[in-house]
């Protein structure tokens, strides 16, 4: 996941696929693809200007090569870890 602003981010393609998921303070907005289920983006409930989103839903880039990246286990939310 990198971070952007609202402005500069756009979805060029397969918006309509594209499935809302709001939880808790239904502050945050989690997008998702409808078909593949991957996640591809969030508007962020602490900063609703910023977005994050999945780099390797990126076309042309490829994760893999950007070097050691940090990787979540996809169960434990950084910000639970002591």
């Amino acid at each position: 996941m990198a971070t952007t602003t609202e402005a500069d981010i756009h979805i060029t393609k397969g918006h309509e696929a594209l499935k809302l998921y709001q939880f808790n303070t239904l502050t945050a907005k989690h997008y998702f693809c409808s078909i593949c289920g991957i996640y591809t983006h969030h508007q962020r409930r602490s900063n609703p200007q910023e977005y994050g989103y999945n780099v390797g839903c990126l076309e042309g880039v490829d994760p893999y090569a950007l070097g050691e990246v940090p990787m979540g286990d996809g169960v434990n939310h950084p910000a639970d870890r002591n």
